[in-house]
Order: C-alpha cells, then sequence, then structure tokens
C-alpha cells in the first residue's frame, strides 16, 4: 500500500484508534520515500523495552515517568534541538529517532508512543507555542515537558511557560491544558512543516496540504492554499478546479475578491498559452 493510502486508512479511524507514531512516520515518508516504516516501529518497540526495564520496580505514575525519561532522555540521549529549532527533520519522526533530537511536538509523539507501549496513557497538549505532554490520574494532572528531558512541570510552571514563551502577551487558561487529540497533533505538525515551506519550497508546501486535507477534506482554508500552490508550480487547470471549490464552500470569504481575480488571471494565462 502506498504510504499515502496508509494514511488515509489511519486518520479516517475512530482518533483512539489512530497508530499516532505510525501516522507520524507517514508524513515523513513524503519526504522520505524510502523509508522503512516497520523498522522504526519495531525501533520504538526496543525504546518500549528499555523503559520496561527501568520502571519494573515502579509502583506510581510519577516514579513510571521518572523510568520513561531516565531511558529517552538520560540513556537514549533525546533532546530538544535548540540550536536549530526550526530545520525541518525536526518534525520528521524518522529523522527524531535518528539524530535523538527534535521539537516538542515530535518528542512528545515519541514519549505518548513509547508510553503506550508499556501500558501507560500519556496525552499531547497543545501549549500555545510549546507542545507538552500530561498523564492524567485520580491524583491530578501531571504535566511534562519532553523538550526539557520530559521535567515534569506544575500548573505555576506551565503558566509561566506560556507567558515566557509568548513574550508576556499571553496568560495560561484552563482549555490550554486540555489533551488534544491525535488528529490535531499530526495537523500541528503539519502546520509546522507547512510553515517551514509555504514561503519558498512550494512542492514541499503542496505536500503538505495533501496531506492535511486527507485529515480534513473539507477545511477551505486548505483548499484555497493547495489551489494557490498549485498556481505557483504552474499547474493552472487544477489550480482554478481548487480555487473554485474554495468559493463554492466560502463565497462571503473575506478574500473572495482576491480569488476571484486570481481565478481570471490563470484563465488568461490559460488561454494565452492556448
Amino acid at each position: 500500500m502506498k504510504p499515502r493510502d496508509r494514511f488515509l486508512e489511519l486518520v479516517s479511524r475512530q482518533d483512539e484508534e489512530i497508530n499516532l507514531a505510525e501516522a507520524a512516520l507517514l508524513i515523513a515518508a513524503e519526504e522520505y520515500p524510502r523509508i522503512d516504516v516497520e523498522s522504526y516501529l519495531d525501533r520504538l518497540d526496543q525504546f518500549g523495552d528499555l523503559v520496561r526495564e527501568q520502571a519494573a520496580d515502579a509502583q506510581t505514575p510519577l516514579e513510571i515517568i521518572t523510568s520513561l525519561n531516565t531511558a529517552l532522555f538520560e540513556q537514549l540521549g533525546f533532546h530538544g534541538n535548540r540550536e536549530n529549532y526550526y530545520d525541518p527533520r525536526n518534525s520528521y519522526l524518522n529523522e527524531v529517532i535518528d539524530r535523538r533530537t527534535g521539537i516538542p511536538i515530535t518528542l512528545t509523539v515519541m514519549l505518548i508512543d513509547v508510553a503506550r507501549r508499556i501500558g501507560f496513557p500519556i496525552k499531547g497538549v497543545g501549549l500555545p507555542f510549546h507542545f507538552i505532554a500530561k498523564h492524567q490520574s485520580a491524583g491530578g494532572d501531571l504535566f511534562i515537558d519532553p523538550f526539557n528531558a520530559g521535567r515534569l512541570l506544575s500548573y505555576a510552571g506551565c503558566e509561566e511557560l506560556v507567558r515566557r514563551m509568548s513574550g508576556g502577551k499571553l496568560d495560561l487558561q484552563s482549555s490550554h491544558l486540555e489533551a488534544v487529540t491525535n488528529k490535531q497533533i499530526l495537523m500541528r505538525m503539519l502546520s509546522n512543516l507547512l510553515g517551514i515551506y509555504s514561503a519558498s519550497d512550494y512542492r514541499r508546501a503542496l505536500s503538505v496540504i495533501e496531506l492535511l486535507l486527507l485529515i480534513n477534506p473539507k477545511s477551505p482554508s486548505h483548499i484555497r492554499d493547495r489551489g494557490l500552490l498549485l498556481a505557483k508550480i504552474g499547474n493552472r487547470k487544477d489550480a482554478i478546479a481548487e480555487l473554485e471549490r474554495y468559493l463554492e464552500h466560502m463565497p462571503e470569504a473575506p478574500d473572495a475578491h482576491t480569488i476571484h481575480e486570481q481565478i481570471r488571471s490563470l484563465r488568461q494565462s490559460q488561454a494565452r498559452l492556448n
């Protein structure tokens, strides 16, 4: 099965049935078409075995998290990439596994998957400007920062993190600490890549948009952006079709006039070529 077909199969499932690590590796298959997804899943399984050894005597959630941190961040050496934060390799899970470095969301995906392999539930938390994890227990939520070696964060620590990351412009709200879905995690990973590629690498940006549309086929903004990217790479026919589809969904959109003008310009260019 082609990677995109498999990706579509995964994201079409109920959210809790999505294998998050596999879906993240299928995102990487866009950039690394020869990737052996199964071999990376096997490596994550090996990481799980290492954590299981570390956690053999763990009795409490805190002790299990300590075992996870010891195995992943001390023994295996995973760490946040501060020096080259916007390197696109940080957003591809295969590269994170190979290089032992990444950004908050990919390190969190790895943590979630490895924890799942030992039967310890961890969820992603999409703070503004930063991504962390949490374990929900009867004693209260435990917040984990994989970008910073899995350090535990209190509510006050999360507040301070949001203020610092936003330059003091945002305050922590309770909604910021809610667990996000697997699909939301995948969409945020793809949005990060889109932010890197959209300004200059139109073909890579287009592949990212197309994966986003597999998750949410009716997203008007992504339909529009796919049309604009198709125009940039010279595919006028499909660009016109996508931009018209966008206007069908959003006839009163704030940028409707601009999109109408773009379609008119594309039609004129197409007519000159014919």
